[in-house]
């Protein structure tokens, strides 16, 4: 089988499941999962390749990747692991492997993500000026850039992609068994404490709706978690929140849920969704989503069709939304099945894995990206 080594600089975040579902979905290559960093979470696997040990050389030679965009450490390991292809997740990690990938000649796929081309692009002074002059680099080596969503590809183009090689790829989930669990909470939230997903909004919304107020459950962490919790509180909220989950229990939340809030905007910082993976797992489990019309994500959230959806900060909006699938069960399971059969028809993990595997065949056999929708691995 051909191998693709995927590349994500720490590897791997909690957060990050669409990672490693890449890798475990792949049928007709192998994958081989390399990092600079690790991670240690619920994701981080034994039989990762780590370029960069946490010691006073491993730090070193990592600052050395940073600042020149070459190593030769990281160089020979990935020559150890004797890549066809090698597919790096995020624009700023790709630019990290794309010198040993061109030095090795081997092609590089690249899938940008969100904040890659949204907050971090827009840095002030010469860190911002770096990381741009980076990301045309990586934008340049790579054979394809994948987009997560139209939004994305149009900012990873505005910021210098051509436009001829950068295609949209949805990364798909698991269609996982709908469980058949008793609904122990009303609304359900699952994401990093970020300005970007919301959180603040929502509690503002949650507490806006008549007493005694839905049972609301929330998954994750993150710098504003404490804010969070504490603006919960304040608001005398039935709030319970959990932390991080390893990826099965999320999936026993959710069906555990009557629906799922992402109400995300637009950070002060730039800083914006691609497309959010917690959508289309809700979907997955049959849930509606209320949220917003940002960046991707009326792709997988059909107004009035898998989900509702409102303005960018609007806790009105939102809380309105709230109210009206959890007063409506018939309105809210009409939604649900919905919500379900577009992420199976759109977003289905295994079936976004054959088309990039068949995209990865063509790299690998020098065809040209071609014009984005000319393909058959166009999503």
């Amino acid at each position: 089988m051909p191998r693709v080594v995927i590349w994500r600089s720490a590897m791997l975040s909690g957060s990050e499941t669409f990672v490693r579902n890449h890798g475990a979905a792949l049928s007709r290559w192998q994958p081989a999962y390399l990092g600079a960093t690790r991670v240690p979470s619920v994701l981080a696997e034994r039989t990762d390749v780590i370029a960069f040990p946490e010691t006073t050389a491993g730090r070193r030679a990592f600052l050395r990747l940073r600042l020149t965009g070459s190593s030769p450490r990281l160089t020979g390991l990935l020559a150890g692991l004797r890549p066809d292809l090698v597919h790096a997740h995020f624009g700023g990690d790709g630019w990290l492997v794309s010198r040993a990938a061109a030095d090795l000649r081997v092609p590089l796929v690249v899938t940008v993500h969100g904040h890659d081309v949204t907050r971090q692009p827009e840095t002030a002074g010469a860190r911002g000026a770096r990381y741009r002059r980076n990301l045309r680099t990586v934008f340049d080596r790579a054979t394809v850039v994948l987009a997560v969503s139209a939004h994305i590809r149009d900012r990873a183009v505005a910021l210098g992609a051509d436009p001829d090689k950068v295609l949209v790829h949805h990364t798909g989930v698991p269609m996982t068994p709908l469980l058949d669990r008793p609904k122990k909470w009303d609304v359900i939230f699952v994401g990093r404490f970020v300005e970007k997903k919301g959180v603040d909004d929502l509690i503002d919304a949650l507490a806006a709706l008549p007493a005694p107020g839905p049972r609301a459950l929330f998954i994750g962490t993150g710098p504003l978690e404490a804010a969070m919790r504490a603006r919960a509180a304040g608001h005398g909220l039935a709030a319970t929140f959990l932390g991080a989950q390893a990826p099965d229990q999320v999936t026993r939340h959710l069906a555990e849920s009557r629906l799922l809030a992402a109400p995300a905007r637009t950070a002060a910082d730039g800083d914006s969704e691609g497309l959010p993976t917690t959508i289309l797992e809700a979907a997955a489990q049959g849930l509606p989503t209320v949220s917003t019309r940002h960046s991707g994500i009326p792709e997988a959230v059909l107004h009035g069709e898998t989900g509702l959806l409102g303005a960018e900060g609007d806790s009105t909006a939102t809380a309105h939304h709230i109210q009206k699938l959890l007063g409506n069960p018939s309105l809210r399971d009409r939604l649900g099945r919905q919500a379900r059969a577009h992420v199976e028809a759109h977003f289905d993990l295994h079936r976004q894995s054959r088309l990039l595997e068949d995209l990865y065949d063509a790299v690998s056999a020098g065809a040209p990206a071609g014009r984005p929708g000319a393909q058959p691995w166009r999503r």
